[in-house]
């Protein structure tokens, strides 16, 4: 087997190696890995350990088993909501509560403004402005705020944050659902946003931290105050 590491579980090992084949051959979502009868041949193991390997890579989002005529695995791609999947075991084995998820935004929020200020080209400055949130109903208010913080994260010209910060997007927005500013302080969201928007598009690192700081703390203060329980409840494994 190609790349599997001796020492490793088998079904762990074909996962690698399938996994290393993914990325090395330049496969895209939708392209159709080999039948398992072709990777039982190439493997050399049992069915048992061919399927453990590709379930292993289906739960982390890396591909999915299509069924009928022509199904087999197909390449999916893993996205930031299956790495923020995966966190959330991590956050329920320790007893990380939503407080925490909270804090930790506080921390790489004001930091990813401060790079997105310093990192972004012209047309995401455009972008950035012309991605205003929108008040008109609650849905839209929670889809434009988080498209603004997203496009923030994705202008930091750093992978990593911008994957973790968008996983932790993602776990809070799976329970954000009822914790949104009331529609009488939305408007001073929008005000917020702008400012912020304003500092990075105009390459103000130190603005752009600063109010992006004050605009999550307030949002903090909020939710504490007005879900107080919620907040030291331990994030559940979705």
């Amino acid at each position: 087997m190609a790349g599997v590491k001796r020492g490793s579980k088998i079904a762990e090992a074909i996962a690698q190696d399938i996994l290393s084949q993914i990325c090395d051959g330049g496969l895209t979502v939708g392209s159709q890995l080999p039948s398992e009868t072709q990777m039982l041949a190439d493997y050399g193991v049992g069915r048992g350990s061919l399927r453990e390997a590709l379930r292993i890579l289906e739960v982390h989002g890396i591909i999915r088993i299509k069924s009928g005529p022509g199904g087999g695995p197909v390449v999916t791609g893993a996205t930031t909501r299956d790495f923020g999947r995966m966190a959330t075991l991590f956050f329920q084995a320790s007893g990380i509560t939503f407080r925490e998820v909270i804090d930790a935004r506080l921390v790489m929020e004001p930091v990813i403004a401060r790079l997105a200020a310093q990192n972004c080209d012209r047309e995401q400055r455009e972008g950035l402005l012309a991605a205003r949130t929108s008040t008109e109903s609650d849905d839209a208010y929670l889809k434009t705020s988080a498209n603004f913080h997203r496009r923030i994260a994705s202008m930091s010209g750093n992978r990593i944050l911008n994957l973790i910060s968008h996983a932790i997007e993602d776990i809070f927005h799976e329970r954000v659902v009822g914790m949104l500013f009331p529609p009488e302080k939305r408007d001073d969201v929008v005000d917020a946003h702008d400012a912020i928007a304003e500092a990075i598009t105009s390459g103000n690192a130190d603005e752009a931290e600063r109010l992006m700081r004050d605009h999550m703390a307030e949002y903090a203060r909020y939710v504490e105050a007005r879900y107080p329980a919620l907040v030291d409840e331990v994030v559940a494994w979705h």
